[in-house]
């Protein structure tokens, strides 16, 4: 019996890269899933139909920057699943990022990533977490970064970003306590995922070495690694935390 049976997850950012994963380890554990992206979700959605029955899954292209759209996939669910358990905030522009001076990041490029990272945050939680307060139980987990502790020299806006998701994680926690839901965010270090790896080599080349000679766990670190505490922090076994950030870099940042 998996430990998310019952449960219904709305994953963004879903249909690829870390997502992909994030999707398919809650439903390995009987969650049933909306992913939710700008990219085609279909195929990460057939999978896991495939593996875990046809009414398991549902799958919706979604800008999650864009109000109206984010309340179509809200009410999809409802339709769909009946209830909303689990929030996973994932979507954010990072993969296509190019490295960027602060002095020449364009405002309109500034602009898009604070919408995307942040303002689709808020929306998600805006429109979830009535029903959540409905049912009076639910997690909502943001997705960080590690660099907020240790910055990446030309990602200014990347970092600034997530910046702002743990401090949305901690007021939220407090606000939506009160009616049992528990806001924590997962902060992963630099991910080796297929989205990564493909979009963007040169960030890759730049700061891969670095980064692993700076972990006290000299390795890469892959999607694979960040499922074990996803998990945690949608089930029951994480019911009585809220307002908290786990940190899995590899010990790159100490906190």
């Amino acid at each position: 019996m998996g430990r998310l049976n019952g449960r219904v997850a709305i994953v963004t950012g879903g249909a690829k890269g870390i997502g992909r994963h994030y999707s398919q380890a809650l439903a390995a554990e009987g969650a049933r899933l909306m992913i939710a992206d700008i990219a085609d979700g279909k195929d990460a959605a057939d999978e896991i139909a495939r593996d875990y029955g046809a009414n398991s899954v549902a799958s919706m292209v979604v800008d999650v920057s864009d109000e109206a759209a984010v309340q179509a996939l809200v009410g999809r669910a409802m339709e769909r699943f009946g209830k909303i358990d689990i929030l996973v905030n994932n979507a954010a522009l990072f993969a296509p990022l190019q490295e960027t001076k602060c002095t020449e990041i364009e405002a309109a490029m500034w602009d898009r990533v604070m919408a995307v990272n942040l303002r689709g945050p808020f929306l998600m939680v805006k429109h979830v977490a009535p029903q959540m307060m409905a049912q009076g139980y639910g997690k909502i987990i943001n997705i960080g970064s590690g660099s907020i502790f240790h910055g990446i020299p030309w990602m200014l806006h990347y970092v600034t970003s997530k910046g702002g998701i743990m401090a949305m994680t901690r007021v939220l926690a407090l606000e939506l306590g009160e009616h049992g839901i528990r806001v924590n965010t997962l902060s992963p270090g630099l991910t080796m995922s297929e989205t990564l790896m493909a979009q963007n080599p040169g960030h890759v080349a730049t700061a891969r070495d670095r980064v692993v000679a700076a972990r006290s766990l000299k390795r890469d670190e892959q999607p694979q690694d960040l499922l074990g505490a996803l998990v945690f922090l949608a089930s029951a076994d994480s019911d009585f935390m809220t307002g908290q950030n786990i940190l899995i870099d590899g010990g790159n940042s100490n906190t």
